[in-house]
């Protein structure tokens, strides 16, 4: 279990590491490009949700506690990259399996 270290006051929500590797591709990656996004997943302790708002500006911190970095599943990061850039936002969506026929694109 990883940590996301949010703003100045260190605010931290926890996230399965292999769910945070790959979030971490696409914050990077938005955020390089000046993009701000909301970003919604689910809380760590069973309260509930949360969204924050992922802006340049805002200081983040990925904390990994394995000692291995996760293999990236480059379908799970590009459908990531797809949700950060919809109306509602980044919500973490069940990772796809790797070698499965890509789906076409409908839209």
């Amino acid at each position: 279990m990883g940590k996301l270290i949010y703003n100045a006051q260190g605010h931290s929500f926890d996230i399965e590491d292999r769910a945070l590797s790959h979030l971490r591709i696409v914050f990077m990656n938005k955020l390089r490009r000046n993009e701000s996004f909301m970003f919604q997943f689910a809380a760590g302790d069973g309260s509930g949700s949360r969204s924050i708002w992922i802006h340049p500006s805002i200081p983040l911190v990925f904390h990994f506690y394995g000692s291995r970095a996760p293999a990236l599943n480059r379908r799970w990061v590009d459908q990531l990259m797809l949700e950060a850039g919809s109306p509602n936002g980044l919500a973490v969506t069940p990772e796809p399996d790797a070698d499965a026929p890509m789906e076409p694109v409908v839209g």
